[in-house]
């Protein structure tokens, strides 16, 4: 959606969120590269990186809400998936040119950080990357990839090991009467 209407969208949602005590993600820009079937490989460059003035309209409208709580997950690079070193272009400060910008719009004493960051699309991040977007606002993390890979990786690894006795219910290398449903 276009940011005007993605805005108004999670206004809407979070003045029903804030009833009930419960907090809005808000996504802004592109994550980059695949996920779940959403692919944004191809994305336009210049649209996975969000600017203080974006960050700026979305912090305006959502902190009119009485009672919300909400974050932000700006675009700074951000890609869904795990790549090679060096074809993604993290840019951290991105989120504290908004810290800033932010702070002198509303007021705020200068290093104050009215913002709460989301960090979309962290796994395999560079930690130096990750260290540096908390220092700037990030309380939150989405390692999704990470962490399917290390689902996989273990089932791969248990079924490698136990393979002879995941073939039936009964019967293995231990003898044909031999049950198996210690092993799932």
């Amino acid at each position: 959606e276009p940011l005007e209407e993605n805005i108004e969208i999670c206004v809407k949602y979070l003045e029903r969120m804030a009833k009930v005590n419960c907090g809005l993600e808000m996504e802004l820009g592109i994550t980059g590269g695949e996920e779940d079937g959403v692919n944004n490989e191809d994305a336009n460059p210049e649209d996975l990186y969000s600017t203080p003035e974006e960050i700026f309209q979305v912090y305006d409208a959502l902190s009119k809400v009485p009672n919300g709580f909400f974050t932000i997950a700006a675009a700074f690079g951000n890609v869904h998936g795990v790549y090679q070193p060096g074809n993604v272009k993290l840019e951290p400060t991105i989120l504290d040119k908004a810290q800033k910008y932010i702070s002198e719009k509303i007021g705020a004493e200068e290093g104050s950080k009215p913002v709460s960051f989301v960090f979309h699309g962290g796994s395999g991040s560079d930690i130096k990357d990750i260290r540096e977007a908390v220092d700037y606002g990030v309380i939150k993390m989405n390692i999704d990839t990470d962490t399917q890979w290390s689902y996989w990786s273990g089932i791969r690894d248990f079924e490698q090991k136990y393979h002879d006795y995941l073939q039936t219910q009964i019967g293995n290398p231990d003898g044909e009467d031999k049950p198996n449903k210690k092993y799932y």
